[in-house]
């Protein structure tokens, strides 16, 4: 590795299931094909094209654009304008190689432009909405022996989606802000 300057780092594995992002997409899919195939849930395979490309085409509030425009630099037209546009792009190309190399070139600048946006326009949302959801967060205060519930770490490793994480009310000990909390239950015995 070090022949081709290639420097060995660990990482976690690749898991699109766990990504929030596809998470969202794969909602939005499932969104379009109910909505379109109505009670005949077998004929979502023949629907399938159409959804992904009404979610494509779809104006999407994160990035400020659509999908198809992100990858493909430009909006995208419907099957039927592209008969029309193909004999219109014929009439007027330019087939100088020299001119259509700086258009490429203009058109590549303006697309990694497009994206650079998208990331901006993503973040910017990403910043309202935390805006909006801390807005909402009530500022709870807490003292000693105060009943609280205690959040058992320990059951997210294990697939539990019908048990409880939550411990029934503890008194809140005395704590400080950088040790580590140990709880009494009302049995006597610490946690």
């Amino acid at each position: 590795m070090l022949k081709y300057g290639v420097t060995h780092r660990l990482g976690t594995a690749y898991h699109p299931q766990t990504s929030g992002q596809v998470e969202v997409s794969n909602r939005g899919l499932k969104r379009i094909l109910e909505r379109t195939i109505g009670e005949n849930r077998a004929s979502w395979s023949d629907k399938l094209d159409d959804a992904l490309w009404a979610f494509c085409t779809a104006f999407k509030t994160p990035i400020g654009c659509t999908s198809y425009k992100l990858v493909y630099g430009k909006a995208c037209h419907l099957p039927i304008e592209l008969e029309h546009k193909a004999y219109w792009a014929l009439k007027n190309g330019n087939f100088d190689l020299l001119t259509a190399g700086d258009h490429q070139r203009v058109q590549l600048n303006e697309l990694n432009e497009l994206r650079d946006q998208a990331y901006v326009n993503s973040l910017i949302y990403k910043e309202k909405t935390k805006r909006i959801h801390d807005s909402k967060i009530k500022d709870r205060v807490f003292n000693v022996g105060d009943r609280v519930l205690l959040f058992n770490s320990r059951l997210k490793i294990f697939s539990s989606k019908l048990k409880t994480r939550w411990i029934g009310h503890s008194p809140l000990p005395k704590y400080s802000l950088m040790a580590p909390l140990s709880y009494v239950k009302t049995t006597g015995q610490t946690l």
